[in-house]
């Protein structure tokens, strides 16, 4: 059985929440493999409703072994909430259960203090990215800069001083040049010590665990958070997030071998939203934007903020399909859709006067592109909560056809709605 890869692809918000959890019903072991807490996922369980934004999509399920990857940047503090929200729901989550990689960087306060100053001074300036301020790029930055602390160094307070000392002599120089009051040694010291207790019994060897997974035969399901067009490299930079989304990134992200994956599932909105700044072509500031967002209750589970709104952007999903090798796209919001006398679907850009097929590099350009239209008939008919596609008006099953064509990708799954059984399974992402 093939291991499989679920990525968003287009600016994240795609509903991967509920495609991991429709699979993880036939996964063994679900990873999380890039991102923070920045990013949240909506999970519809038998009409009670959870959300998650640093946990696994897996933790919902018993019998599920879930873990967060050395690709994550780790928040304690959230994490103990996270829980606890949990918890309360009656959502046990255990060591047995749960995993986190030992050598996963944390995210600490001076991080998220470090991106709300930035951002501040960029909304000032003109030039903000429109980040979560949760910290995520400041933790990723330390990881790079090999001035992390990381899990692993809970455990050691021998260490463990050192390292924040190391932490502190750049941060503090960069809190001064902001105008900002440094942060004591001490401070953080107790700050990492108030949640060790809480998170070592989580740390384990991930590399190794999935190891033995995967030379068992288990299934593994990785799953990433945001969408391939904010992925560092290969998004809209520089409005992207700080870390690989691509499916490649969940060998790196968990420590396995390429090798190890099977089949990559591209989860695609059948229209476009982002949120935040940056490039968005086929946006619709206007009653059609208002429809889609109003429709398909477009607001971000994490921060809350409304969605941009437009057509589907078949230029964008195509090439993330070549990027990440999709196999095969689990198509979600068929549904917001719905009584809309004709749909468009932009199947091509003009960029200063010529005509191209992909999304340029570069900023100034991203900026320019003109979306080339193809307008398809609506349909008067329901598909929410179809089950099969005889439940799917004709035009509706056109509309999906269609977009196949012009990603170069097929269906594998095609959702209807939040609730996890409104699904419709054409090919099984877990079959070799």
């Amino acid at each position: 059985m093939a291991n499989v890869v679920v990525v968003g692809s287009q600016w994240g918000d795609e509903g991967k929440g509920k495609i991991v959890d429709w699979l993880s019903e036939r996964a063994d072991v679900v990873v999380r493999f890039q991102g923070g807490h920045n990013a949240g996922h909506t999970l519809v369980v038998d009409g009670k409703v959870y959300k998650l934004s640093l946990l696994p999509s897996g933790v919902v399920r018993q019998g599920k072994l879930s873990i967060i990857g050395n690709g994550v940047v780790f928040d304690p503090h959230a994490f103990v909430a996270e829980v606890a929200k949990l918890k309360a729901q009656g959502v046990g989550v255990t060591p047995e259960r749960l995993k986190i990689a030992e050598n996963t960087a944390l995210i600490l306060s001076l991080h998220r203090e470090l991106d709300g100053f930035r951002e501040d001074a960029a909304t000032n300036s003109g030039t903000k990215i429109g980040t979560t301020r949760r910290g995520i790029g400041p933790a990723y930055e330390d990881k790079v800069g090999r001035r992390a602390v990381r899990v692993m160094d809970l455990a050691d307070l021998e260490t463990l001083p050192l390292k924040v000392d190391r932490l502190l002599t750049h941060h503090n120089a960069l809190r001064r040049g902001l105008g900002h009051a440094e942060v004591t040694h001490d401070a953080i010291m107790r700050e990492l010590i108030s949640v060790a207790d809480e998170i070592l019994p989580y740390m384990d060897r991930v590399w190794k665990i999935l190891d033995d997974k995967r030379r068992a035969g288990e299934r593994i399901l990785f799953e990433g958070a945001q969408g391939t067009l904010l992925d560092i490299d290969h998004g809209t930079y520089p409005f992207v997030t700080s870390s690989n989304t691509v499916a490649g990134q969940a060998a790196a992200g968990s420590g396995v071998g390429p090798g190890a994956i099977g089949y990559v599932l591209g989860i695609t909105k059948a229209y476009t939203t982002r949120v935040g700044e940056g490039p968005f072509p086929t946006e619709q500031k206007n009653e059609i934007g208002e429809f889609l967002g109003t429709r398909g209750h477009e607001f971000g589970v994490v921060t809350g903020r409304k969605r941009r709104c437009g057509w589907f952007d078949a230029v964008l999903v195509r090439q993330a399909v070549a990027v990440n090798g999709i196999k095969g796209i689990a198509l979600t919001k068929l549904d917001v859709l719905d009584g809309l006398d004709e749909i468009k679907v932009c199947t091509g850009y003009r960029l200063d006067g010529e005509a191209i097929d992909y999304l340029p590099a570069s900023q100034g350009a991203q900026g320019r592109v003109e979306p080339v239209y193809e307008t398809l008939e609506g349909w008067k008919g329901t598909t929410a909560g179809a089950r099969s596609w005889n439940d799917l008006p004709a035009q509706a099953v056109k509309y999906v056809r269609h977009i196949e064509e012009l990603i170069g990708a097929p269906v594998a799954l095609l959702s209807t709605s939040p609730e996890r059984d409104d699904t419709i399974l054409v090919t099984d992402p877990f079959q070799d």
